[in-house]
């Protein structure tokens, strides 16, 4: 079998590999991007490095709201990632691709001019992240429900959206799809707007900001009483957390002024920390105190961080909040508890009892600290009560995609699913396309 490129083409980060391995060789950005001090463009994995000072930086994706918009854009990008991360010769090789639910016709149209015109890939198979997923998690307990059912409920909160979609013997259930117009650039996008308008201007900063998304924001459990503790001043404010922003000199990387700070609101949601919650606090803050100064040695003396720093108090649960109660932010949009109800009442009677028994979380964002136990508590009012509820989160919700493909790509079949360059070239995309049963 001929060598398979897996591309699950995330509108915010492509994880890139060959079929058959466990892990992505690539998982970078799926953007450009141009530092204020420089007139050259970077991209993919070179937005990682660790000399790059992205602050107030330029930043170009190939996606908007969920859809490609610029094609040749995304071809650079591809051809970055396939000459100098891969190093594979795409004219040898076939192309496992994913692309969103419901994509246009003319998008898809562009993807395929690009893979077989640009990139001369010898085969093509396109697939969507769900029946992907639900293909990943059934291999990893084939005694499970999800395998033996063959049947899911896969919730995939991405960057653009987030989808709700029923797989049934591998194939997605598009008429119960059900999409919420929120992903994890809207929660950053939120986020910005939150510290602009109370600490500092940082509507420009998405790298930045992406950054203070992932390391500090959880999902509240209780929130009339997490919104009391925000309130509250100096130690007793258990969510109060300082990051300091880079200064392009000592440092070109945000961090967090104190790391044992973003733990401190867990013995509220742990009883059996809340004992010892106050004396461990207080050890955290005096090892912190020589930790700062440890580094303010290392960058040669001290600093003064203060000017340079912002504080997040209630913006922590208030972001991801965002998720399940849109309507308090004016959005006309049913939350994901409900949005995940609709998608299994779309389906046939039968399948409610197994869908609500293996719901499967993947996505960027379902990494946020109790993501999966608040969805539980706000679906479980909505679900009859001689259903069983099981919602799992997998375990690298970023890669699942990824390995699904992986998986799908060095099975036996997969050579027969694909269409060969040669019947691209004969029938064209719109009848090729029919092959992938979307």
């Amino acid at each position: 079998m001929s060598n398979v490129v897996v591309l699950d083409n995330g509108a915010g980060v492509i994880k890139a590999g060959i079929g058959g391995e466990r892990d992505p060789t690539a998982i970078v950005p799926n953007s450009m991007g141009r530092p204020l001090s420089s007139k050259k463009w970077l991209m993919a994995d070179q937005l990682l490095s660790p000399d790059v000072d992205l602050t107030s930086a330029t930043a170009r994706r190939p996606f908007d709201r969920g859809y490609l918009i610029n094609p040749d854009l995304q071809s650079s990008i591809w051809s970055h990632i396939f000459s100098n991360l891969l190093k594979i010769t795409p004219s040898h090789s076939s192309l496992l691709l994913t692309e969103p639910l419901f994509n246009l016709p003319s998008i898809q149209r562009s993807i395929d001019e690009i893979v077989f015109e640009d990139f001369n890939f010898k085969a093509l198979y396109v697939s969507d992240s769900p029946s992907l997923v639900h293909l990943y998690e059934a291999s990893r307990r084939p005694y499970g429900l999800v395998s033996k059912a063959q049947c899911s409920l896969v919730v995939d909160c991405g960057f653009s959206f987030t989808h709700a979609s029923p797989v049934f013997q591998n194939f997605t259930l598009n008429y119960a799809v059900k999409r919420l117009d929120l992903g994890g650039k809207a929660l950053s996008n939120y986020l910005k707007e939150l510290v602009s308008y109370r600490s500092v201007n940082l509507m420009d900063e998405s790298f930045l900001m992406d950054h203070v998304k992932e390391e500090l924001c959880f999902v509240s459990l209780d929130l009339p009483r997490d919104l009391q503790i925000a309130r509250k001043p100096g130690k007793d404010n258990l969510f109060r957390c300082t990051y300091v922003l880079p200064d392009g000199i000592t440092h070109t990387k945000g961090f967090l002024k104190d790391p044992e700070e973003p733990k401190r609101y867990l013995p509220l949601y742990d009883e059996a920390l809340q004992q010892v919650a106050e004396e461990q606090i207080d050890m955290d803050r005096l090892e912190n105190t020589d930790n700062s100064e440890d580094r303010n040695r290392r960058n040669g003396s001290k600093i003064d961080l203060t000017k340079n720093e912002f504080g997040l108090t209630n913006e922590r649960f208030l972001v991801p909040e965002m998720m399940f109660r849109p309507a308090d932010l004016g959005l006309n949009q049913a939350g994901l508890a409900e949005c995940i109800h609709r998608a299994i009442s779309s389906c046939h009677s039968h399948l409610h009892p197994v869908l609500y028994e293996s719901i499967i979380l993947t996505g960027g964002s379902t990494l946020f600290p109790h993501f999966a136990k608040r969805l539980e508590m706000d679906l479980r009012p909505l679900v009859p009560d001689k259903y069983r509820l099981k919602i799992t989160t997998q375990e690298d919700p970023i890669l699942g995609v990824w390995r699904g493909g992986s998986l799908l790509a060095s099975s036996p079949d997969f050579d027969a699913m694909c269409i060969t360059k040669a019947e691209y070239e004969e029938l064209g995309s719109a009848r090729c396309r029919k092959r992938f049963f979307h």
